[in-house]
């Protein structure tokens, strides 16, 4: 997916996050290991969000390398903020809806 692409798809994520009621801390949050697009806050938990846009199959292509990525990245975020609150790994999947999904896992 191109950058304008993705933007667009994180723009609707960051709508579709601030109607659910999350405080949006970060966008494209880099480090060494990868990026997380978005970072958001609610009940006291942080979510560290993947955002994927376009076909209906696009969750597969977070495999277990990408969230090891995130994992990776979201640790550096947390120690360099000194987060020490609950936290999950999360996914929106942008189409023609938008559907998310808490605690990814592989």
């Amino acid at each position: 997916m191109s950058r304008k692409k993705g933007n667009i798809a994180e723009d609707k994520a960051v709508e579709y996050l601030l109607s659910q009621g999350f405080d949006i801390i970060e966008r494209n949050f880099y480090s060494r290991f990868g990026e997380i697009d978005i970072i958001a806050f609610k009940d006291e938990t942080f979510h560290f969000i993947e955002v994927k846009g376009g076909l209906w199959d696009i969750i597969y292509k977070i495999d277990k390398k990408k969230i090891s990525k995130i994992v990776k990245t979201a640790d550096i975020y947390m120690s360099k903020n000194r987060v020490e609150s609950d936290f999950c790994f999360d996914a929106i999947i942008v189409t023609d809806k938008i559907e998310f999904i808490e605690n990814i896992t592989i």
